[in-house]
């Protein structure tokens, strides 16, 4: 029970501040609690994956493919990041990832944001 609340607390605290700039000093913070229950550090970590694509940060295309089903899929529902739909669309981790990447990027046309990735 008590790892379904920190869950909650992080995904919604992360949702809140992931563009702001208070968001590094909170991951930081969070970073030791969270730390002794691997599937809160990796939802973390995901999130900071997710600030850097929607930021427009530089990001590792390894990272993303190695990513969990419920990131891939948020980010191929809402980002309007070319280069992370594009990775998507090519390696995402199910069909429905991929369908619905290479749909977006379709639909964006020309009007893509730029992104850039860091190299592996």
């Amino acid at each position: 029970m008590s790892k379904a609340a920190v869950c909650e607390y992080l995904d919604r605290r992360a949702a809140a501040l992931l563009t702001e700039p208070d968001y590094p000093a909170w991951c930081r913070e969070m970073s030791g609690p969270v730390a002794v229950d691997d599937f809160s550090t990796r939802r973390l970590r995901e999130w900071t994956l997710l600030r850097a694509v929607t930021l427009d940060e530089p990001w590792v295309t390894e990272t993303l493919l190695a990513a969990s089903n419920w990131l891939q899929l948020h980010i191929a529902e809402t980002s309007l990041a070319a280069i992370a739909l594009a990775t998507l669309a090519e390696g995402g981790r199910t069909r429905r990832i991929r369908n619905i990447s290479k749909s977006r990027l379709t639909a964006f046309g020309g009007r893509r944001q730029a992104n850039r990735v860091m190299p592996a």
